[in-house]
């Protein structure tokens, strides 16, 4: 379900079909606030059936954009669950509100097949202590907002992480969309 914000991201075009697999891994590299970032993303849409895999990819994220589509409840409803687990492998002492985090309600362009209220998606964001947008990848709505956020949430919680050895202030952010 995230591939097509990540595809409209790294490679500026919208995926019509999509053939789910266990991940894809793009990298991409953005400037934010001034500072170059190697954007290194990990979409597992399609990973529900690998479990051991996706407690991998949560273990090594540094950041997670957590996607639901608004045309289907099913994928809002487990949200939570994907939340505490994401909170449970990355084992989090610090608190609910540290792992940086968005939540994104897709394919906001087909409001009228709307079945996930807008306000929905911004009380269960609250809940997280998250942010929240709605995008389009069709109508390239909010796609590079949510990585720029997520970009500078990461930066924010691990302000020395990724500065590589002779790059000066390039940094590397790890992203894992499910």
């Amino acid at each position: 379900m995230g591939i097509f914000q990540t595809v409209q991201f790294v490679q500026g075009i919208f995926v019509e079909k999509y053939d789910p697999t266990i991940e894809d891994s793009y990298r991409k590299q953005v400037e934010v606030d001034g500072q170059q970032c190697m954007l290194e993303i990990l979409d597992t849409a399609g990973t529900e059936q690998f479990t051991a895999m996706r407690d991998l990819y949560m273990k090594n994220g540094q950041g997670f954009v957590l996607v639901y589509s608004i045309t289907a409840q099913s994928t809002f409803n487990d949200l939570m669950d994907l939340r505490d687990q994401i909170l449970r492998v990355k084992d989090t002492d610090e608190g609910y509100f540290q792992v940086p985090m968005i939540l994104v309600g897709n394919k906001c362009d087909l409001e009228d097949e709307r079945v996930v209220g807008k306000d929905q998606g911004q009380n269960l964001a609250r809940q997280f202590g998250s942010a929240f947008l709605e995008t389009s990848a069709k109508a390239k709505i909010n796609v590079n907002e949510v990585f720029y956020d997520l970009i500078r949430q990461i930066n924010r919680r691990y302000p020395e992480s990724g500065k590589r050895q002779g790059q000066g202030s390039k940094k590397c952010c790890k992203c894992t969309l499910m």
